[in-house]
This record gives structure tokens, C-alpha cells and sequence, in this order.
């Protein structure tokens, strides 16, 4: 039987346990044929043979993202980036010329903006962002996305210059006057002014109610959606990535890809989840497991549940079980009640469906246990592989709970503070000296018997999964006498194929590379396990290839 693809001459790392090693990879439609030597391999050419030579660089299974927010992160692909950028005139140069460029843009968006972006000891408030730019609207987000900040303009065109009801968690914050200071927390606080994008916040529902959008979207309106969500997935093959865990979502969301795959444009597989709000009752799952029996395929799928526990540590939103070592008196406000959730846990894991929880704190992910181990002591246990995501600061007598629960520990190379061009601070004095052993805890987790499953969080941090692998293994620590959380290339990269695969139960189809296996493969530019660590930001995806077809080629 020839092959309709081979790669040769490569550095395969299959990712099968013991990390296997050897040369070749022949395709045969959507499966992988042969995993061998070159001869072996070559011996399956035919005439119509598609022949690729990897030059020696590393091939290996495709990157799994598990953790990204599609639409929201292909709407921001043009946003401006003010990564590095600090002080006002930075500032105000970044945005002069943006706002120059861009003369027609009704809303003017920024990403990456520190908390520290004006100083150390000055907040960011309206009345800069006015200086710089007084007439048109302009909204400038954190590095997590959970803390914005708009100027005058945008807050009076949205609404809300003088404050607005939100939920617990999130916050208008007011200033002397009883006007607006400028600064927004959390969804409910950001999406009034998110709301004068040309997406007019389609791209966000998923994530802020989990709702669809009223009315449906004009054929004009689901062309352009299916052209941003587009250019995301080019994004993602352009980086290695084959499959996507998407962690905000609803139907519409589904709708978009499906017609892409129709059009043979789903250039990635992709999990989409029910969002789950806390105003809502556990009758609203009834449309989690309608998605899920609606979209149950290999390469677009529902069949979990994703939620927020808490907020961030930089804007004091995540839940602690102790006091903010800079804010006395003050733990954070949970999204759920430990006993709401518990009946959002049990009422899920009985439907069967998975389910992701935004969890940063240590009380956050306490409670998240608790109620995954509620849904055991009620439905009896199985094989649920629920998960808790981020997980950035976890109390000592947790750690082995994962393990015991079967709950997977979803986590992000790029986010600790001082990784991936992040400041130390606020987020350092936030946790407190006390706490940071047990912070963005990787190897302690491992000890413990966790599966670690690592991600980006994009748009939150630079998709690049390369770049994650390295920050892995570069982490400095913040203090002498603190745990090593470095990773090896291996666990790094078993933790973005090996286990992302598990973590959606696919673990007999992809992840690694085998016969019988999904055809999802990256061609990477330089054998990575013979590159300093220091220069591995530089390697690159020569082809990406999903379910048996090349999605990206330099």
C-alpha cells in the first residue's frame, strides 16, 4: 500500500513513553501508516507519493493547545501590543502612532498593558490614557485580560463614566467624584466598552455569558466572524498546532467552525465548551449535553463544561484562603458558592460531561476539589478527568488531591511572574514570601502523582508553543531557598502532546506518534533536544499537518 505522505530524514520524537526515537513517518489518508527508519519508510513510496525532508529537524506529534480562547484571540490579532512598553511617554507614542494608522477604527484596543505600565507606584487611570488620547474611544487590557482600562471617551460612548452594577468579582472602580476611574475589572466591567468593537462582543460572549448572540448575526455579520476565526486557525497551524481546547464558548461558536469544516477550512481540531455562569441553574446544562450530543467528532466537539471560580492575583480577584499578603483583610470574592458549585459539579459529572474551572487562587481551588470530590462521594467515582486551570497558587494539603480526584492540573509555562518578559511585581507581593513555594507549584504537583497539562492561554500570553516549552525550562526562581519548578524538554513537550490527548480522552488517537494514530504531526526547524535551551525560541514549524493535511507551510 503506498503512502500519500512521508517524512524523512528527521529526528522523530514520537512521545510514546520512553520518549522513542527514530527517523520516518509515512501517512496514509487522515492515520499515520509506518513509524520507522528511513528504509523502512521510503520502502511505502509510490508514484503519487508526497515526499517531505525534514533536514534533520525535530517531527513529532502537533502541538495541543489546552487551554486558548479562539474567536476572542483572532479578534486581537491587530490589536496594538505593548508588551515592554512602561512609562507615559512609551505610552503615548505607542498609542499616537496606532491611533495614526488606524484613522477609521471606531475603538482603539491595546493588549499587554502592566499593571505597572505607568510606574511602580502609579496606577494607569482615564486621565492618562485622556492625555494621550482625548476624542476617540480607547480600552487598554492587562496581560490576563481581567483588568482593563478605558479612557473618558470609551466609558461615556459605553455607558458607564458614572459606574455601573456588576456581579461579585467584578468592578467599576470609582474615583472622588463619583465618576470612573478609568480602571475595569472582570467581564462584566469590560464588556460595555468591548461592545463598541465591530464584533460588538460576539467574539467574547462565549466567555461573559455564555449566551448567543440577540439577535442572530446577518449573513454579512457571520462572514466576517467566520473570516477572524479563520485567520485564528491560520494562526494556530502557523505555530504547530493541531488541536485546540477552547476554553470559552457556546453554540454560535460551534455554528462558525462547523461551516468552516464544511468548506474543508478547519484547519485545527477543536473542543468547544457549555460556559456555565453563576446566575444560572443547573437546568442550563441541559444545552451542555445538547452540544455535546450535537458535536461529537474528531475534529470538532463539545462535551464539557468550562467555569471561573475567582479572578487574578494583580487585581486582588482571586480567591485566598488567607489574606492577601498586601491588602490586609481582603481574600477575594468567589464566583460560586462552595455549595453552588457542588451542585454544578454533581449535576455535570452525572450528565457525564467534563469540566474546566478557572481556578488562581489557593480557596479557589480548595473549593474546586471539594466539589469535584462532592460529585464522587454522589455519582460514584469514574473516569471523569475533570480539570483545574491555572492553578497559580495551591495549599500544601491539596497537592495530592489531584491525583486521588483523577483531576488533571492545567497549567501555563509563560505565566509565572518574572516568565516570558512578565514583571515580579504586583503579583509577587500579592501571593506573599510565605506562599510562593507553593506557587505555579509544576514539579510539586508532579510529586505528588499530578498529570500536568500545559498551555498559553492565548490571547493572555504569546500562542507560540515552542516559546512555552523554553519558558518551562528557563524559570528562575524568586528566592534562593524556593523548589526548582523547572521542566525537562521532554515533560515540557509530553505535557502539550502526550497529556493534552489525554485530558480529552483521545489518548488512543493522537498525542503521539504510532500507526493507527491521527495523522497531526509538526516539522520543526532544528532538532530540538540538540539546541541550547537559550536559543530555542528560534526554532521554528516548517509544516504543520492535521488529520493527514498540510495546514501550514513556511
Amino acid at each position: 500500500m503506498d503512502a500519500d505522505v512521508i517524512i524523512f530524514n528527521g529526528v522523530v520524537l514520537t512521545m510514546q513513553d520512553g520518549a522513542v526515537r527514530t527517523e520516518a513517518v509515512a501517512l496514509l489518508g487522515r492515520d499515520i501508516l509506518k513509524v520507522g527508519t528511513d528504509t523502512e519508510v521510503k520502502a511505502l513510496a509510490g508514484p503519487k507519493t508526497r515526499v517531505i525532508d525534514a533536514k534533520g529537524g525535530t517531527v513529532m506529534p502537533g502541538f495541543i493547545e489546552s487551554h486558548m480562547h479562539l474567536f476572542a484571540g483572532a479578534g486581537e490579532l491587530d490589536n496594538l501590543d505593548l508588551q515592554g512598553v512602561h512609562g507615559f511617554e512609551a505610552l503615548a507614542q505607542a498609542v499616537g502612532a496606532y491611533a495614526a494608522a488606524r484613522p477609521s477604527d471606531y475603538l482603539l484596543i491595546g493588549n499587554q498593558a502592566d499593571y505597572t505600565i505607568i510606574s511602580e507606584t502609579e496606577p494607569l487611570t482615564r486621565h492618562h490614557l485622556d492625555r494621550i488620547l482625548p476624542d476617540r474611544p480607547l480600552l487598554l487590557f492587562s496581560p490576563d485580560h481581567h483588568t482593563a482600562w478605558a479612557n473618558t471617551t470609551a466609558l461615556t460612548r459605553a455607558g458607564i463614566l458614572s459606574g455601573k452594577v456588576v456581579g461579585a468579582g467584578n468592578e467599576v472602580v470609582m474615583e472622588a467624584g463619583g465618576f470612573a476611574s478609568g480602571e475595569l475589572r472582570e467581564s462584566e466591567a469590560i464588556s460595555p466598552v468591548m461592545a463598541l468593537s465591530p464584533s460588538g462582543n460576539r467574539d467574547r460572549l462565549g466567555l461573559i455569558t455564555g449566551g448567543e448572540p440577540e439577535p442572530y448575526p446577518d449573513t454579512a455579520q457571520f462572514a466576517h466572524d467566520l473570516e477572524v476565526i479563520k485567520r485564528g486557525l491560520e494562526h494556530c497551524a502557523k505555530h504547530g498546532i493541531t488541536s485546540i481546547h477552547n476554553m470559552d464558548g457556546n453554540l454560535y461558536t460551534l455554528e462558525l467552525l462547523a461551516e468552516l469544516d464544511r468548506r474543508g477550512e478547519l484547519l485545527c481540531r477543536v473542543m468547544v465548551p457549555f460556559h456555565f455562569k453563576n446566575f444560572m441553574t443547573v437546568e442550563a446544562l441541559e444545552r451542555a449535553s445538547t452540544m455535546a450530543k450535537a458535536y461529537n467528532g474528531e475534529k470538532l466537539k463539545s462535551g464539557f463544561v468550562k467555569l471561573f471560580m475567582d479572578g487574578v492575583l494583580d487585581s486582588w480577584t482571586a480567591v485566598m484562603l488567607d489574606d492577601y499578603a498586601d491588602r490586609k483583610g481582603w481574600r477575594g470574592e468567589p464566583l460560586f458558592s462552595v455549595e453552588q458549585f457542588k451542585k454544578v459539579a454533581v449535576e455535570a459529572d452525572r450528565r457525564g460531561l467534563q469540566i474546566a474551572v478557572h481556578a488562581i487562587g489557593d480557596g479557589a481551588v480548595r473549593a474546586v476539589l471539594d466539589g469535584y470530590e462532592e460529585a464522587v462521594l454522589v455519582n460514584c467515582k469514574r473516569d471523569s478527568r475533570h480539570r483545574v486551570e491555572h492553578i497559580e497558587v495551591v495549599h500544601g494539603d491539596d497537592i495530592s488531591r489531584f491525583a486521588s480526584l483523577g483531576v488533571l492540573a492545567s497549567m501555563q509555562p509563560p505565566h509565572p511572574p518574572g516568565s516570558h518578559g512578565l514583571p515580579l511585581e504586583p503579583t509577587i507581593s500579592r501571593i506573599g514570601k510565605a506562599k510562593w513555594h507553593l506557587a505555579y507549584a509544576w514539579n510539586t504537583l508532579r510529586a505528588e502523582g499530578a498529570r500536568l497539562v500545559f498551555a498559553s492561554d492565548w490571547p493572555v500570553s504569546d500562542i507560540n508553543p515552542i516559546r512555552s516549552v523554553q519558558s518551562a525550562m528557563i524559570r528562575k526562581k524568586w528566592s534562593d531557598d524556593l523548589p526548582d519548578q523547572r521542566q525537562t524538554l521532554l515533560q515540557a513537550l509530553g505535557s502539550y502532546t502526550r497529556e493534552g490527548a489525554y485530558a480529552e480522552f483521545a489518548e488512543g488517537r493522537k498525542g503521539q506518534l504510532e500507526e493507527g494514530f491521527l495523522a497531526d504531526i509538526v516539522i520543526l526547524s532544528a532538532d530540538l533536544e540538540h539546541t541550547a535551551v537559550e536559543k530555542l525560541h528560534e526554532v521554528r514549524p516548517v509544516t504543520t499537518i492535521c488529520d493527514g493535511v498540510i495546514t501550514y507551510q513556511a
